[in-house]
């Protein structure tokens, strides 16, 4: 059998497409993995060292974040070769010929990820006239980057995660590993609920500070294009020191793979929630269960994005998206950790298991069985 289907099992990929344009250097992937419960969401990601491995592996944390969030959708996921810092006039046109590459192609909705925001997808609006969310507000979109929707949902996951972990989150030490849109916002909502954060990166270094770091002073360095470590008080750390950062909640809302084998050991926190897809290898995750960490996986805790998205795709409120993420993400949340904790397994066999038994009772009624 051909390599091109070595990674496939029962649940997909259904499709794979590369697109290649020379003339705009553009070099992209889709990977549909499973549309039984409906046609997938799944981010655009634009990163200059992306892969079609890892667009696969993201496309399947859709399909199951889409399901254990209960949604009539499936997942997918794009990416784009290039700089996503590139000007804008570089970046639109790329955008644009991979979305008119795409036409025809209705099982996939676009959604904003690493690299791309609304703009982006109101690039890709206007080329496919529908098949995009995360639009900015003035074409009827829920600006989820702007209104910290994954973010809420992260709050929501530690609310419920509070009853299986020895620590209150009044006073509990935070750190924050990507301190983008996500990153932000999730600091944001837990602050307001007493955490204390302690340690923040970036793309260009970190800043540590055991009695706590201003929240507010760090929005304003970032907004005016500085990296945290210029915040004035606090110890500067290289990027990926914060792994080592004694803590009580860990949230990463980076790139994949960023605790490994390598470094798991250097971790020393009670609480993960993941906050970026993919954030963590499941050896390093198998070691953290092992050793009494509790990490609450990528597709249960991150889905706030895209259930607000799902909602901006039925045109309902950004009261409802809210109100459908704090209900959706606590549930889940705490009906895979009370499944782990019966059985005895650790949370991401748990919340796969949930997922899976959703995505084949879909699948079960389909003529085609994912697609």
């Amino acid at each position: 059998m051909s390599e091109a289907f070595d990674q496939v099992d029962e649940l997909g990929p259904a499709k794979i497409i590369h697109v290649y344009e020379p003339s705009h250097h553009l070099k992209a992937i889709l990977v549909v993995d499973n549309v039984a419960c409906g046609p997938a969401i799944g981010g655009l990601r634009m990163a200059p060292d992306v892969s079609a491995r890892e667009c696969a592996r993201l496309a399947r944390a859709m399909t199951l974040k889409n399901a254990a969030a209960g949604l009539p959708h499936g997942g997918g996921k794009s990416v784009l070769f290039g700089d996503p810092k590139m000007p804008r006039e570089q970046k639109e046109p790329l955008i644009r010929a991979f979305a008119c590459a795409l036409r025809g192609n209705d099982e996939y909705i676009f959604g904003p990820d690493m690299g791309t925001d609304e703009t982006c997808m109101a690039w890709v609006q206007d080329e496919l006239g529908g098949r995009a969310v995360g639009l900015p507000r003035d074409i009827g979109g829920i600006p989820l980057d702007e209104l910290g929707a994954t973010g809420w949902g992260l709050s929501s996951a530690v609310d419920a995660a509070m009853d299986y972990v020895d620590f209150a989150l009044d006073g509990a030490r935070l750190v924050i590993q990507g301190f983008g849109s996500v990153g932000i916002h999730a600091a944001r909502f837990l602050t307001r609920k007493g955490a204390v954060v302690v340690a923040v990166a970036d793309s260009r270094g970190a800043i540590y500070n055991p009695d706590g770091l201003d929240l507010d002073r760090l929005i304003e360095l970032k907004s005016a294009g500085h990296g945290v470590n210029e915040y004035p008080h606090g110890e500067k750390l290289e990027r990926d020191a914060v792994v080592g950062i004694t803590s009580d909640i860990w949230i990463p809302a980076a790139r994949p793979d960023v605790v490994h084998a390598g470094n798991v050991g250097q971790m020393d926190t009670r609480l993960v929630v993941q906050g970026a897809n993919i954030p963590f290898t499941t050896e390093a995750e198998l070691a953290l269960h092992e050793r009494g960490v509790l990490v609450i996986p990528d597709f249960i805790a991150n889905a706030g994005g895209v259930i607000c998205g799902a909602m901006e795709y039925r045109h309902l409120s950004q009261q409802a998206a809210f109100d459908a993420i704090d209900e959706k993400v606590s549930t889940n949340t705490a009906e895979v950790l009370k499944r782990s904790t019966e059985q005895k397994i650790p949370p991401r066999l748990a919340a796969e298991q949930m997922a899976g038994e959703r995505v084949k009772r879909a699948m079960a009624t389909r003529r085609w069985s994912i697609f």
